[in-house]
């Protein structure tokens, strides 16, 4: 990739995220709702537990998988299903025709999601913690930064590549989007150890990028208590594994999307 490739594709990323982060951060009510709903959610799988007298271990266990339920929303509902909402509104030829890279334009979604969306994770795991006394041991803090940012780059590659076929499959992307919600709960274990799925499900489940993320965080936050799926190191290369293989994935769905553009004048698969 030349120079000019290059310094056009961060131009492109940057312009794409700086409307996201300035957007998500001028209707103030869409700062409480998105971690005032979170919050709720993961204050009563607290209080389950606690009427269970379940390890105070737990209680952490489902604040953080409350902090990652943001970055899974953000990625369903602001990168899975943007390509599709931005044709029904007419930016989408804007955006083919732009010098820009289809890439480029996916990888400023993505940053400026990632940026707003931590902000308010991290709101729910100080609010969460200091609601329910939750006591923090990290292991290795080093590791648990970069295993965060391999699950958000693995996490928003799966974004861009859903993207892409959100908006090939046309107006089925909405209900795709309702579709996924609420088993990406149970197969991530958002609130409960993976491995009370069994070994094989929880195997299974690891192709999706929170399963592994959110076991290994939990092993370097608590590692007294928390019995992972797999030892961290396996669930790092897992991860790294995860992110190239879907953003190579996204790039190559990005480039049949634009060939069908130009080569048949349609971005939707045909309908009889």
């Amino acid at each position: 990739m030349s120079r000019e490739a290059v310094i056009l594709f961060l131009r492109t990323m940057i312009a794409r995220a700086y409307p996201r982060i300035v957007g998500q951060n001028r209707e103030p009510s869409w700062v409480l709702i998105d971690v005032g709903l979170p919050l709720l959610g993961t204050s009563a799988y607290v209080f389950i537990y606690r009427a269970l007298q379940a390890p105070e271990a737990y209680i952490g266990f489902v604040i953080l998988g409350g902090a990652m339920t943001a970055f899974w929303l953000n990625v369903l509902w602001s990168m899975s299903s943007q390509l599709y909402w931005e044709k029904e509104s007419g930016n989408l030829p804007l955006f083919i025709i732009a010098p820009g890279p289809m890439m480029g334009i996916l990888a400023g979604m993505a940053l400026g999601g990632m940026l707003a969306t931590t902000l308010r994770a991290l709101v729910i795991v100080l609010a969460g913690s200091l609601l329910f006394g939750v006591r923090y041991a990290p292991a290795d803090p080093l590791a648990l930064i970069g295993t965060f940012l391999l699950t958000l780059l693995a996490l928003y590659g799966l974004g861009m590549l859903l993207a892409s076929l959100f908006l090939m499959w046309g107006r089925e992307a909405w209900h795709l989007s309702n579709l996924l919600q609420e088993p990406i709960y149970l197969l991530s274990g958002f609130y409960f150890p993976i491995r009370a799925l069994g070994f094989w499900v929880g195997a299974l489940a690891s192709l999706i990028p929170l399963t592994l993320g959110l076991d290994a965080m939990r092993q370097l936050l608590f590692p007294q208590a928390a019995s992972g799926l797999f030892p961290v190191g396996v669930e790092i290369a897992g991860l790294v594994a995860l992110s190239g293989i879907f953003l190579l994935a996204a790039h190559q769905a990005l480039n049949t999307m634009e060939q069908l553009a130009r080569r048949e004048g349609r971005l939707t698969e045909r309908r009889r």
